[in-house]
């Protein structure tokens, strides 16, 4: 047995030191280092450890690495695995990529290990193995009964936490897709320190990861989050895997959201949606119709927005309440919107719209949870307080898509054909756009009527006269 030793490791980014020491050199913050017991790997210890193929009966020798020219590298297109839920293979860019790690973070509560478990069960053809350290196997069962698709299903439950008694039942089943609930709390004997330490977190990563490599498994994580929404543990796991996803909205409502962050196969900006109901999380192909389903058409304080999520294009409801401030200095409150660009509109409203604005309270909130940050939604912003510091409405007809600059000039947004589209697809018959977005363009081929406009001043007056 090798001599055990103690480790100070930062929480925030991972790095060790010797001793401990106030101020992490790596990433720069206070008092994140902590003492944890590690060991050497000996002979005794790796027992069960993940190996690879040339130490296993009737695998193939190992070959040494050597350098290849990058010409000389033969590529092959590996299909990718298409689950049955189409929101998780836009936002995975096309489906799942053989050998990939993947890890889903959010709030505890928010339904992580739902829709892990009903991806489980609905890849009827494949074998799947659900690891979970945190439930156990009658609990998972209540949770798979409400499913629809948890009668007819294949799907094979380990309730286990020691990273070698589970690689002895991957060697056993032989699965096509692993997914570990949760990451932190996995151990591996490799490492003295307890469950969810930094050093923990770490080697059993690098284990499912080396797995994945070697196996060409793709492995889903569950990852817990901290107290300021990044993912608990170093950060050198969002490094090690492959995808980072979040899964976010408010418990107290039912739509969630599931967002990219980082992704090696594909884009970063996609987006999917979901509503949370009494059988499991159900997809939402048509988000639009459900953020502006409980819109008011004789409102004030409300302007519809075309905005754009990855490929995805969406009509949202952006709601301003302007009230005079009676408690001295004026707020200035932004809910899924930038809180520093609601103070620049604010203030161009002011310069060039010759607006008061200057002593009164300006909340703002995008309608259905979602936080946006898309320049194409200034436009609607400022119709919105407008239309609350007048009282007086926007027509129910109306979208707006484009870009306020400083100087109150409307500048043109990107793919704006998409934008169009969507909103003739949910019956609005105009839509004000910029005058620089006409090139290369063809509005007459859409049946809306399309405001082309260069002034912030011009949509004020076409709006409210």
């Amino acid at each position: 047995m090798a001599k055990a030793r103690t480790v100070f490791f930062c929480q925030s980014c991972g790095a060790q030191s010797a001793k401990w020491i106030g101020r992490c050199p790596v990433c720069g913050e206070w008092n994140t280092y902590v003492e944890e017991v590690v060991q050497k790997e000996t002979a005794a210890t790796t027992t069960g450890q993940w190996k690879p193929a040339s130490t296993v009966p009737g695998g193939n020798l190992a070959k040494a690495a050597k350098p290849v020219a990058l010409g000389d590298i033969l590529v092959e297109d590996e299909p990718r695995i298409i689950t049955p839920d189409g929101e998780l293979n836009r936002v995975l860019g096309g489906g799942l990529v053989p050998g990939s790690m993947v890890l889903i973070g959010g709030e505890p509560g928010i339904g992580k290990s739902t829709l892990m478990l009903q991806i489980a069960l609905s890849l009827r053809n494949l074998k799947v193995l659900y690891v979970s350290g945190e439930e156990s196997e009658a609990q998972i069962k209540m949770r798979a009964e409400r499913m629809a698709e948890g009668r007819q299903s294949g799907c094979y439950i380990l309730t286990e936490t020691n990273t070698q008694n589970i690689f002895r039942q991957i060697d056993q089943v032989q699965p096509n897709i692993l997914v570990v609930d949760s990451i932190q709390t996995m151990h591996s004997t490799l490492v003295e320190s307890g469950a969810g330490s930094v050093s923990q977190v770490r080697e059993c990563t690098a284990e499912f990861l080396k797995f994945a490599k070697e196996t060409s498994t793709p492995v889903l994580l569950i990852g817990h989050i901290t107290k300021d929404g990044s993912i608990a543990g170093p950060k050198i796991l969002e490094h090690m895997v492959d995808t980072v996803l979040q899964f976010e909205g408010d418990r107290h409502l039912s739509y969630r959201i599931l967002r990219t962050t980082k992704n090696r196969f594909g884009s970063t900006s996609e987006l999917g949606i979901y509503e949370m109901q009494g059988d499991g999380l159900r997809q939402v192909s048509n988000p639009s119709e459900i953020l502006l389903s409980q819109r008011g058409e004789s409102l004030s304080g409300m302007a519809i927005g075309a905005t754009l999520e990855g490929n995805r294009p969406l009509l949202v409801e952006v709601q301003a309440l302007v009230t005079p401030a009676t408690y001295g200095t004026p707020q200035r409150s932004s809910t899924g919107f930038d809180a520093k660009r609601l103070q620049m509109l604010l203030a161009v409203l002011e310069k060039r719209a010759g607006l008061r604005l200057g002593q009164s309270d300006v909340f703002l909130n995008i309608a259905g949870g979602l936080r946006l940050d898309d320049p194409a939604l200034d436009l609607a912003v400022c119709a919105a307080v407008v239309s609350s510091l007048n009282d007086l409405p926007i027509p129910g007809h109306v979208a707006l898509a484009a870009e306020v600059g400083l100087s109150g000039e409307i500048r043109a947004v990107s793919r704006l054909d998409q934008r169009l589209a969507e909103a003739e697809k949910l019956g609005f018959r105009e839509m004000y756009v910029s005058q620089f977005n006409g090139k290369g363009l063809d509005l007459a081929r859409f049946g809306m009527k399309v405001q082309p406009v260069s002034r912030l001043d011009e949509v004020l007056n076409g709006l409210f006269g």
